[in-house]
């Protein structure tokens, strides 16, 4: 179980990930509730692992890049849930995560990314090649399957898998900022919140423990749970 948490610099995360590396290509996993910063400290992170490596050797790969398509989740009368379990292509982020891991440092792998501003996927987001260590970071990384989906084999194909929390106020506030610049009302923001992000952080909090590490951000600074 995590105890007290303490703070710690980013260095220090860096240092544990470039520390681990060998010689094939390393996977963290970055999970967590939406509106955690999950993306945020993938960002931050990959720089300091660049910094302390002295190279450019990491990159991002985020799941949303699998988010399926408006036009399917609307013919499977989903759309209002999109980022719940089942609106993903599992499988097709399962298929990239396996060619990260068989395909050589240098072998060129694309990826797709998710732009918030248009409320979809883009194909070939990122280009990973010469990088030895790839951030994917998500919501579902230790989740059990769920409802046919395979979640369950993703966390197989991480070196290692992190979960990144924050409080509920602060993900909820963050979340309904999302949906408002994102061109919802305020009413309907308010509702996506309640009705499908916070039952969703519920659900993502019952994966915590399945965590190698636990990380809490305020104020953009990360804690880390002594075990």
């Amino acid at each position: 179980m995590a105890g007290e948490f303490v703070e710690r610099p980013l260095g220090w995360l860096a240092r544990r990930v470039v520390d681990r590396v060998g010689r094939g290509r390393y996977l963290v996993g970055i999970a967590g509730p939406p509106g955690a910063g999950k993306s945020t400290l993938s960002a931050v992170l990959r720089d300091a692992i660049d910094a302390e490596a002295g190279a450019a050797v990491a990159e991002i790969a985020p799941m949303d890049g699998y988010h399926l398509p408006n036009d399917v989740l609307r013919a499977m009368g989903s759309l209002a849930r999109k980022g719940e379990p089942d609106t993903f292509d599992v499988a097709g982020y399962l298929a990239g995560l396996r060619l990260l891991r068989s395909a050589a440092i240098g072998e060129l792998v694309s990826w797709p990314t998710f732009d918030r501003t248009i409320d979809t996927s883009v194909p070939d987001g990122v280009v990973i090649d010469h990088q030895s260590i790839v951030l994917t970071e998500g919501n579902y990384l230790l989740l059990d399957d769920f409802e046919g989906r395979t979640w369950s084999a993703v966390r197989t194909l991480l070196d290692e898998c992190w979960y990144l929390d924050a409080p509920r106020q602060v993900i909820a506030g963050r979340l309904l900022h999302r949906h408002i610049d994102g061109g919802r009302t305020p009413e309907a923001a308010a509702t996506k919140v309640r009705d499908s992000d916070l039952r969703n952080a519920d659900l993502i909090a019952t994966t915590k423990a399945r965590a190698d590490l636990v990380l809490l951000e305020k104020g953009g600074r990360y804690s880390v749970a002594e075990r």
